[in-house]
């Protein structure tokens, strides 16, 4: 194989009493989905499944064909997001508990904590104008006995023979590494909690973009700076300081200032912040992504991101960018510049993150759809696996 991906696999496929009582009863990711509509002519939306349909992820036969499609790609397994919202408070942790319990599907996985606020505002732009936001559930850090639960909670994956592991130690990611003030404790409260349950450590990646508005002072409050789209190693370099073993490095706000002009960029997110109502800014494909990857993202510890396609208008309406002109053969392109990137690293730290399996509301998916049938599986497969 010629690199390990990893899949970010999101859980919002079925329905919770959270999401119940603020959008309605039975609303799931596929709600949006399927009342997407085109923002501009040759727009693709909505998006529909093909193979698997609009499933429902309770369904354990819906997760054993979603591994083995995933398998027959040449991914190595699943990260499902894994929401731990403070105070034992979870979201969304069905599907991977009963993964976790049953044993089945017999794939690779392992979890990342997506620990942000779920606010109604991730929905909610899809009217063209900016909604009232309120909380669903507030990410929350009580301390060390929540911690400790938390941990617990997780060593039972930890320990299973399906997780993912680098170096022999079952790698644990933080979405947002940076607004977690507690974050160096947790690592080290994590680590010794660890040693003492018989493992060999905790890999921890961090997830952040490959270039950043803000940075995090010493006491953990952040600063705004302007963004290095040249190098990304300060921004990498400021993970690592916080304990990480690794980052997870999300290229595409670097390729879209790149493509379009840094200055640019910022001044189009910051007005449309004011009028959501502008049209969708199009984003070509093929030529954004050849800017997606940083210098950085062939250190030895920075797993870069593949990325096939992006949507978010079932969820943001005109507030995102619109990728136009993604196909599986642009995808097989990218995937070609990112192994490019990692073949000087040793077979263990070969590592791609894919985002995503399954971000339907993201329009970010390699799942098969009515478009495309498998072509972003068959992109992935004839990509990654050893030709005869």
């Amino acid at each position: 194989m010629k690199a390990r991906v990893i899949a970010y696999y999101l859980p919002q496929f079925h329905p919770i009493p959270e999401n119940d009582q603020v959008w309605g009863p039975g609303f799931t990711e596929w709600t949006n989905v399927a009342k997407a509509r085109p923002l501009f002519k040759g727009h693709y939306q909505p998006r529909i499944p093909a193979d698997l349909g609009f499933y429902d992820l309770r369904l354990p036969e819906i997760r054993e064909q979603q591994a083995q499609m995933a398998r027959e790609a040449g991914v190595e397994g699943f990260c499902y997001w894994h929401y731990w919202m403070g105070n034992g408070r979870q979201l969304l942790q069905r599907p991977f508990n009963e993964v976790l319990a049953s044993g089945k599907p017999d794939f690779p996985f392992c979890l990342a904590w997506a620990n942000h606020d779920w606010t109604t505002k991730t929905w909610q732009r899809g009217s063209g104008r900016i909604e009232t936001n309120r909380y669903i559930a507030k990410q929350e850090y009580p301390g060390d006995e929540d911690y400790t639960n938390h941990f617990n909670y997780v060593l039972p994956a930890f320990k299973d023979h399906r997780y993912i592991t680098v170096d022999g130690k079952p790698i644990f990611l933080i979405f947002d590494p940076y607004r977690f003030t507690d974050v160096m404790h947790f690592i080290e409260l994590w680590r010794e909690l660890a040693d003492k349950n018989g493992l060999q450590g905790i890999y921890f990646i961090a997830i952040g973009n490959a270039t950043s508005t803000v940075r995090r002072r010493a006491d953990g409050t952040l600063e705004k700076v302007m963004p290095n789209i040249k190098s990304s190693a300060e921004v990498y370099n400021n993970f690592l300081a916080l304990g990480f073993d690794a980052v997870n490095p999300f290229g595409k706000p670097r390729a879209e200032m790149w493509y379009t002009g840094k200055y640019r960029r910022l001044t189009q997110k910051a007005i449309r912040r004011f009028l959501p109502q502008l049209p969708a800014v199009r984003f070509d494909y093929p030529k954004v992504m050849r800017y997606f990857f940083a210098p950085e993202d062939s250190w030895e510890n920075v797993f870069p991101t593949i990325m096939p396609q992006w949507d978010r208008s079932p969820r943001a309406g005109n507030f995102d960018g619109v990728y136009v002109n993604a196909t599986p053969e642009h995808f097989k392109e990218h995937i070609a510049n990112a192994l490019d990137i990692i073949s000087q690293k040793s077979p263990e730290h070969k590592i791609l993150f894919l985002r995503s399996w399954n971000e339907w509301g993201e329009g970010n998916y390699v799942e098969p759809d009515e478009r495309f049938g498998h072509g972003y599986l068959d992109a992935l497969r004839n990509s990654l696996m050893p030709t005869k």
